[in-house]
């Protein structure tokens, strides 16, 4: 087995800011543990590794979902979207919002947001001197806190049409922590002409129940849903052909192969316009 198949063994982070648990996983740190990084720690590799024996799957489908991404900002460009607000966005990976952004228009202004400290640290680093680029640390699951931060609002425009990014974010909220209203409340604060990108895990994969109990008991989020709930995120919208589908099937660079193989199926994703 090679070190690339065995990605909870790799060392982790060598900075740590001080109010880090080291010994409680974290959503960022487990995901870059299943993509094969190296900011991670023990309790992130042991979670890593019982997903990936409850969905062997699981680096595919991560990828898979770094992927569609890109055909999002892609489009989103192609539309005139020049601004993204992408929540969630969890370590720097390959191809990070910002770089494909850039790439297509050095003047896009990228906002992330996420609730690791880790993320902050490793984040600002990466960004140094980065004037198209800033990372903030806040929850989700307290929208107003995003929606009403300084270092968000003097960023982007909100006056101006936003490219609002939810990739595989929205299923680490419980049913308790409303994420109906979450979406919402933030696609509410967007100009007409602003964008909802989204993926979600999916009820329909095989295994989903096992990886679901996995992830709740490790981390405690990780809710697999129905296409019928993933739909109603977009609820208002206008949504973007060819609707809430698995990412595969998402506006593909070539053509897709049927059936899709297993990691395909974890996770739905679309975008919607706000008209």
């Amino acid at each position: 087995m090679s070190r690339q198949d065995r990605p909870w063994t790799l060392p982790g982070p060598r900075r740590v800011p001080p109010q880090i648990d080291i010994h409680k996983p974290s959503v960022a740190r487990v995901y870059d543990a299943i993509l094969g990084g190296k900011d991670n720690f023990p309790w992130d590799r042991a979670v890593a590794a019982e997903v990936i024996a409850a969905f062997p799957q699981a680096a595919d489908s991560a990828i898979l979902n770094r992927q569609v991404l890109e055909r999002a900002i892609r489009y989103l460009h192609a539309r005139g979207i020049d601004q993204f607000l992408d929540l969630g966005s969890g370590l720097p990976t390959a191809r990070n919002t910002h770089e494909i952004a850039q790439e297509l228009n050095p003047r896009a202004l990228v906002a992330y947001v996420d609730n690791d400290p880790i993320v902050l640290t490793h984040a600002r680093a990466q960004l140094t001197g980065d004037a198209g680029a800033t990372v903030v640390t806040a929850d989700i699951r307290h929208p107003d806190t995003i929606l009403n931060s300084p270092a968000i609002t003097d960023f982007l425009d909100f006056s101006r049409p936003i490219g609002l990014v939810l990739n595989g974010v929205v299923h680490h909220l419980s049913d308790d922590d409303d994420p109906q209203g979450v979406v919402t409340k933030l696609t509410s604060a967007l100009a007409p002409g602003s964008y909802l990108q989204l993926t979600h895990f999916s009820t329909a994969a095989p295994a989903a129940a096992a990886l679901e109990r996995v992830l709740m008991r490790s981390i405690g989020s990780g809710r697999m849903r129905s296409r019928e709930e993933i739909t109603a995120f977009f609820d208002g919208l206008e949504l973007v052909d060819p609707g809430v589908v698995f990412l595969p099937e998402w506006r593909p660079d070539g053509p897709v192969g049927y059936p899709l193989e297993v990691g395909g199926q974890l996770i739905l994703g679309g975008m919607a316009k706000k008209l």
